[in-house]
């Protein structure tokens, strides 16, 4: 049986454009996703991402709605992401994990190389931004 790690990624939004972040660790370095991180037992989804942008980015976060749920196979183990609509209500934030970060408009979402589970939440914020 596959190992399942739970995880809650922010889709910060400012106007027409979306936070995307630049992994700097891991087998995926250097791929594109959004803010986040796992959810550890005993925590909510929204309790982990509070926490998570907290430590990742020093930002506070409003936390909106729940946009997609992803359920994606990796080799080594199943991904659970829950993805919530954000806002950094004080526009302020410092990458601390991430090598770079970029706001992108709908037309540009496809000029950066996602990680292979946020492909298909991709198409879904497109067609959620028409």
């Amino acid at each position: 049986m596959r190992k399942i790690v739970r995880v809650a990624a922010a889709i910060v939004r400012d106007g027409d454009r979306i936070l995307a972040t630049q992994r700097g660790h891991g087998a995926f370095r250097g791929f594109w996703e959004f803010p986040g991180g796992k959810v550890e037992v005993g925590e909510t989804s929204r309790k982990a991402l509070s926490r998570e942008m907290k430590e990742e980015m020093d930002a506070d976060v409003e936390i909106g709605e729940l946009f997609h749920t992803v359920e994606y196979n990796y080799p080594d183990f199943h991904l659970s992401m829950d993805c919530f609509f954000c806002t950094i209500p004080s526009g302020k934030w410092t990458l601390k994990e991430h090598l770079e970060a970029r706001w992108l408009k709908r037309e540009e979402l496809d000029r950066v190389e996602w990680l292979p589970a946020d492909v298909g939440l991709i198409e879904l914020l497109k067609k959620r931004m028409v």
